[in-house]
């Protein structure tokens, strides 16, 4: 026989010693104390309790972690009690907070034959809002062009058709070096995040981000007209957000290799007989340079994240 059984809702945040540095709590004497719907108090409705809109979303980071868990307790009469701990994954959509349910949504045409509870109604109107605020965001394209230079002169274009992506998906570009003044020997693109403590909140004044690199492409390009690369973006990847001690920022960053002088593909005279064996220049003076292109990531259905979480789909607790 169940004494009782309850569930709350825990959001954990771990910090950085060395890179983070938070102000003394005001109400680390006091215990908080959550309503009775939450705590561990005898219940027997269902558990039913909305994740705020304005938290951050799971995040493991260099500096700092967010990680959201599900805490289920109950007890047996005479015995001690037990609890379990279901680890979850939020997202963020920033825009839902500010949207308000217009009142005509109360008649429109319901299934007669189920009887829906309301919340679940509204929990369905912003799940079907948050997917099409993020199909509306990402599905914009428009041609961006970049001319590539250095101080020698025009080494190429580079080429993307949005810079707003969500979770899962592909990020493509393509590069043009047939209209470049200085050729380019090797080049590298990678899709990386910036971790940035908040100022007031950093260690050491004026501490570097934190970068992390989730794909890479690499290519030698010498005598190369057009190439192109696709870096996906992981479903296990954190989307961009801000909150009061860090920001998650999204980035292309592009390395590239020049040489200082022309280098004249290799010709075969017509008519010519013998053979001839083409190598490699065993010496060329190059200039190297970098560059960033910011860009935003956004969250992806819930659904397919799931298919990659790391959690176990089943948890269960023995009494």
């Amino acid at each position: 026989m169940l004494a009782w059984a309850s569930a709350q809702i825990h959001c954990q945040f771990h910090t950085s010693e060395s890179r983070v540095a938070l102000p003394p709590s005001e109400d680390a004497k006091h215990d908080v104390q959550a309503e009775n719907e939450t705590v561990f108090v005898p219940n027997r409705d269902s558990y039913c309790e909305p994740v705020p809109l304005d938290g951050p979303p799971s995040f493991r980071g260099q500096s700092v972690k967010y990680v959201y868990k599900l805490t289920v307790g109950c007890q047996r009469v005479n015995s001690p009690i037990k609890l379990l701990r279901v680890p979850f994954r939020v997202f963020v959509v920033y825009g839902l907070e500010d949207y308000q349910f217009p009142p005509d949504e109360a008649v429109a045409p319901t299934n007669p034959f189920l009887d829906e509870d309301e919340n679940i109604k509204k929990d369905t109107r912003l799940v079907d809002l948050a997917t099409e605020m993020l199909m509306t965001n990402t599905s914009r394209r428009s041609l961006h062009l970049y001319n590539i230079t250095n101080i020698r002169g025009k080494v190429g274009k580079f080429c993307i058709f949005k810079t707003i992506y969500k979770i899962g998906e592909d990020v493509v570009g393509t590069f043009d070096f047939s209209e470049g003044d200085i050729p380019c020997l090797q080049f590298s693109v990678s899709l990386q995040t910036e971790e940035h403590v908040q100022e007031e909140y950093q260690r050491k004044p004026g501490q570097p981000v934190s970068l992390s690199t989730h794909a890479r492409h690499q290519e030698s390009c010498l005598h190369t007209a057009k190439t192109h690369f696709s870096l996906p973006i992981p479903l296990s990847a954190t989307p961009s957000f801000i909150t009061s001690v860090v920001s998650l920022k999204w980035r292309l960053h592009f390395e590239f290799v020049t040489a200082r002088e022309p280098a004249e593909p290799p010709t075969v005279l017509e008519n010519q007989s013998e053979i001839i064996t083409w190598t490699g220049a065993g010496k060329i003076d190059v200039d190297t340079f970098s560059w960033d292109l910011p860009m935003k990531v956004l969250p992806t259905n819930p659904v397919l994240a799931s298919y990659v979480s790391q959690f176990a789909s089943s948890n269960s607790i023995s009494i």
